[in-house]
């Protein structure tokens, strides 16, 4: 990875305040019922406390906004670039509407649909960056792997509340 430079600065502080900007559009959704309906599901035993949740997501929006930026930083003008930033827009947003489902929906099965559709996007995401900076791609790895750990804990719940 390269240095950082000043003229990058914006940029990154950006890419990163977009990508923490979507955890807290997600938030809105889950605020709601966080402390009413999710307390009243069975859940498998492997479900990790709420704080532990928050300072993964904290981690992870960090790293993609990271991500974002190792792409948008290659430049826009490259149409592996444009491509692979249209396909994060399109994970991110796919990342907020997991919880107005789980959530905003208090809908299991909904979730588990949309998380499915949320781990494709990741995948195709990291695809996309691996040409254009490999350091963004693998900055995904961790992302993808949480998502897979609360698509089989999303499919648990369903599963024990159904």
């Amino acid at each position: 990875m390269d240095a950082i430079g000043k003229r990058d600065l914006p940029k990154l502080i950006l890419s990163i305040f977009v990508c923490q900007g979507a955890g807290v559009l997600g938030s809105v959704f889950t605020r709601s019922s966080v402390f009413t309906w999710y307390p009243t599901l069975a859940k498998p035993w492997f479900a990790p406390p709420g704080w532990f949740i928050t300072a993964v997501w904290l981690l992870l929006f960090t790293l993609m906004g990271l991500s974002l930026f190792l792409v948008w930083r290659e430049g826009l003008v490259r149409p592996e670039a444009k491509t692979a930033i249209y396909v994060f827009a399109a994970q991110l947003g796919v990342n907020i509407l997991w919880s107005a489902a789980f959530f905003g929906m208090q809908s299991p099965l909904a979730g588990l649909i949309v998380i499915a559709l949320l781990w494709i996007l990741i995948l195709l995401t990291i695809i996309k960056f691996w040409p254009v900076s490999r350091d963004a791609a693998i900055l995904l790895v961790p992302y993808i792997i949480w998502v897979s750990v609360a698509a089989y804990l999303n499919y648990s719940i369903l599963m024990l509340n159904s």
